[in-house]
């Protein structure tokens, strides 16, 4: 691929840096250099559109903020002028006290690629500590271009495998990564169409909105159709900046030129005052887990409780709007714990939502080794049957070996008419008892009884030790 050698070389220029320390600091500063060159590229193809149709075109930076008049000055003939290039500490300077705050202050106006760069910019900042190692690093960036899709292709293959190594790089990387493999499943299963709206007001890096944008894209027959989806389809929300950062640069990179994500608190919502007009058509979601939230946030919900899964649970039950459908991820115990929050919110799922599917997934899809479930329904009726798949693999899945589209080909080719198998059953919504327990409990895997007596395991035992020990004594007379 023409640019992986420039990702590599910028990884390891950041890698050299004293002011960067892991994959977490590496995306970063690679998304807001990269989005600088996004701009310039955005400015040429709007130039180029606005003079075919003889319209005036007013850039999106002002003069001297601009890609070509600090990064990479060029004469008129697109020939890089080094000599007018700032470098080491001048170079820094200006990114650190002109640039970022020029960029912190700029005026939307409107346009709504300024409002994202007021707020990505007022969250982000400048970590690489050479203006030398910045200045390779430009210079590297600039040779990435965004204006064709073969481009965009390119670039997006290597921004996701940037974010993969992000999502391995411990606790803190991997709760902005939800394996592409499952959210590419779960989009094919949920089947969102164009003219409707998809929601994940827990984004992260924006994964399942950019994967539904793919799959609806390939859809797309008519140019209403993608200004559709360009304009009033993708809608997301994130509580950490750096992973808004990602979310936004990953949106642009799969052609979703102003995406529309909100830097907040999704929980600091007060579920009372969701409209109609707030509600999605679908909700796409890896909600954090684990997570305990405050007080003050819980009385937001119905169901009071300060587990963040379910709080965001609720949250996306209602704003989707009925007859929408959805497709979460969530810890597998929410299925069967006792305790009052979890029972509630099963049953308000089951009351107004009906679950028709039930994913369940060995531990190690996610790297963290949490057992998940993924939740699909449709709100406005009631569940009378739920489906349930177990994912069952003849290997153990990690870093070396990761999840892929093939292991859960046989779950989407079943999913369709809910076919029971060895992997999948049903459960009645009337056999459940007070708890609603909905343990994914396999009723066609016979599990293997172990029938001999402890005087034979012992015997067997004893063998074993015998042989052990002759091998020893035979090593020794070796020796």
């Amino acid at each position: 691929m023409a640019f992986e050698q420039t990702f590599k070389n910028i990884d390891n220029v950041l890698y050299t840096d004293d002011g960067c320390n892991g994959e977490l600091d590496y995306i970063e500063q690679k998304s807001w250099i990269l989005f600088l060159k996004y701009l310039d590229d955005l400015d040429k193809s709007r130039k180029i559109a606005c003079e075919l149709q003889d319209k005036p075109y007013s850039p999106i930076l002002d003069k001297g903020y601009r890609w070509g008049d600090w990064a990479m000055p060029k004469n008129k003939k697109g020939v890089y002028e080094t000599h007018k290039a700032l470098v080491g500490d001048d170079l820094t300077e200006f990114v650190n006290m002109k640039l970022f705050p020029y960029l912190r202050k700029i005026e939307a106006n409107g346009d709504g690629i300024k409002s994202k760069i007021r707020v990505i910019f007022n969250e982000v900042r400048n970590k690489i500590a050479s203006g030398y190692n910045l200045r390779d690093i430009i210079e590297q960036v600039d040779e990435l271009k965004f204006q064709t899709s073969e481009q965009r292709h390119e670039l997006t293959y290597l921004y996701e495998g940037s974010l993969n190594k992000m999502g391995n790089a411990g606790r803190n990387g991997g709760q902005y990564y939800t394996p592409r493999p499952l959210i590419r499943t779960i989009v094919k299963v949920v089947d969102p169409k164009i003219g409707k709206t998809v929601y994940d007001g827990a984004c992260g890096s924006a994964g399942f909105l950019c994967e539904a944008y793919k799959y609806m894209h390939d859809k797309v027959k008519k140019t209403a159709d993608e200004e559709k989806l360009q304009s009033s389809t993708f809608y997301g929300k994130e509580v950490k900046p750096l992973a808004y950062i990602i979310g936004i640069m990953n949106m642009i990179l799969h052609g979703v030129d102003s995406p529309n994500l909100i830097n907040t608190n999704t929980l600091n919502e007060n579920l009372a005052d969701v409209q109609e007009k707030d509600r999605f058509d679908y909700v796409l979601a890896n909600p954090p887990f684990g997570g305990k939230e405050r007080a003050e946030v819980q009385q937001n919900f119905t169901i009071k409780t300060s587990e963040t899964a379910y709080l965001f649970l609720e949250h996306f039950m209602k704003y989707l709007r009925a007859g929408g459908h959805a497709g979460i991820v969530i810890k597998n115990t929410f299925l069967s714990n006792t305790d009052n929050a979890s029972i509630a919110l099963r049953q308000k799922l089951l009351e107004e939502c009906n679950l028709h599917t039930v994913l369940d997934l060995p531990s190690g899809v996610f790297q963290a080794g949490v057992k998940t479930v993924v939740l699909f329904f449709k709100k406005g009726e009631p569940t009378k049957k739920v489906w349930f798949y177990q994912l069952n693999l003849d290997r153990t899945l990690g870093k070396t070996d990761p999840l892929n589209e093939d292991d859960l080909a046989e779950f989407v080719k079943l999913q369709k008419t809910k076919k029971e198998t060895e992997n999948s059953w049903s459960v009645d919504i009337a056999d459940l008892n007070e708890n609603y327990d909905l343990s994914p409990k396999n009723p066609n895997k016979v599990e293997e009884v172990d029938e001999r007596t402890p005087k034979q395991i012992a015997k067997e035992i004893k063998k074993l030790s015998d042989k052990s020990n002759k091998l020893l004594d035979e090593i020794i007379g070796m020796l």
